[in-house]
């Protein structure tokens, strides 16, 4: 069964004094791997423009936008169809310019701790790894309770184990961490997902995959409890936030930012 999605993300700079300089980073480009084919895919700024294009060593297709001199308003546009097929979360074999053993390695966001050792700790008896993967997640779940009034980009695995609450960002967070202290490689998503409710978002969603032998990267859900199906789209991958942040930047001139986001995923016609 394969279904089509129809994705525009909207994100939208106000400042308050004209800049002097800016460039921002991009990664908002689904990746053409298993399971999901780019039909049409374009990237629009009003009030800077593409400089160049070129893949990460995640394979993560990267744009870099200049900012107009003087600019005070700065809108970016990604959009496209891409379709989906469902593999159950099963990605296949390991691709990209990083060597797996990359993936073990911890990050500031996802270094281990106690409570992170204590997960993987709870699971480190189970011989079967796509089922240790899944009795994970849902030990995260269990654990830390999804909750949007806290958000922090800068937040780690354990400081959100500590609080108790976090988002889709903190669950893919600690996920990656414990699978690694368990070696298995493991790495964070960003993406679209279709709500079942909604087509109108506030932001993008997060999640993770781990390595599993015989079966290759396999996406895991954390928040929802599932693996990735043809309501996920794939757009970045990284050892943590950072390497996969949908947009990331500098500027310089005085003033206040404001930021927006609209992201809208629909769903199109669905084949058998």
């Amino acid at each position: 069964m394969t279904a089509s999605l129809k994705i525009r993300h909207v994100t939208t700079y106000r400042y308050d004094q004209p800049v002097d300089y800016g460039l921002q980073q991009l990664r908002l480009t689904p990746k053409a791997r298993h399971g999901q084919r780019i039909v049409e895919w374009r990237t629009v700024v009003r009030g800077g423009r593409v400089e160049v294009r070129f893949d990460d060593s995640n394979a993560n297709t990267v744009e870099l936008v200049s900012l107009d001199p003087g600019a005070q308003e700065v809108e970016i546009t990604a959009e496209g169809v891409v379709e989906m097929s469902d593999a159950s979360g099963v990605i296949g074999a390991h691709g990209g310019f990083m060597p797996l053993w990359m993936f073990l390695r911890p990050t500031d966001l996802t270094r281990r701790g106690q409570g992170t050792m204590a997960l993987a700790r709870d699971v480190r008896g189970m011989d079967n790894q796509l089922d240790q993967m899944h009795a994970l997640s849902a030990a995260i779940r269990n654990q830390v309770a999804y909750d949007t009034a806290d958000m922090s980009v800068g937040r780690t695995a354990e400081e959100a184990i500590a609080q108790g609450i976090g988002v889709c960002q903190d669950h893919a967070h600690i996920f990656v961490t414990a699978a690694r202290l368990l070696d298995r490689p493991a790495r964070y998503v960003s993406g679209y997902l279709k709500m079942n409710d909604r087509d109108d978002q506030e932001a993008t969603h997060a999640w993770a995959e781990a390595h599993v032998d015989g079966l290759g990267w396999v996406g895991f859900d954390v928040s929802n409890g599932i693996s990735p199906d043809t309501r996920y789209v794939r757009v970045a991958t990284g050892s943590d936030y950072t390497d996969a942040a949908p947009i990331s930047g500098i500027r310089q001139g005085a003033g206040l930012e404001e930021m927006s986001v609209s992201v809208h995923v629909s769903e199109g016609a669905e084949q058998q």
